[in-house]
């Protein structure tokens, strides 16, 4: 693979990564990138945030809304809550995302709702 190619994908991952999370989130975490994490930062810039985030089949509010309904199943709250404010970012409405949660109770079982909602409120409340 032509490293250039592998350098424009990981940049505009990066781009699209702070789009959704936020720039300043983005940042953060990136200054804490080390040796050890260096190689995994890669491929989530590259690959998940390039090459499945910027693929034109669905738009960003619709890959929103899969996230949060597979955090929830995973019960994965720390992403969850990520992907809380990334679904804000990307067009969401509180009111959609909590129809979302609505549904994970249905699919998933309360106690998966019950954590997504507790971490919306949370988000909720931050971004105040």
């Amino acid at each position: 693979m032509d490293k250039r190619d592998h350098k424009t994908r990981y940049e505009a991952g990066l781009k699209t990564r702070a789009e959704v999370l936020g720039k300043l989130w983005v940042e953060k975490s990136m200054a804490s990138v080390d040796p050890f994490s260096e190689e995994f930062v890669e491929l989530l810039n590259t690959y998940c945030w390039n090459d499945i985030w910027n693929r034109p089949g669905l738009p960003r509010k619709m890959r929103s809304v899969l996230n949060l309904g597979m955090l929830c199943a995973l019960n994965r709250e720390h992403e969850l809550k990520l992907h809380i404010r990334g679904a804000l970012n990307n067009g969401l409405t509180k009111d959609e995302i909590k129809e979302v949660f609505l549904q994970v109770a249905i699919y998933c079982g309360v106690p998966a709702a019950v954590v997504a909602f507790r971490a919306a409120k949370e988000v909720f409340q931050s971004e105040k």
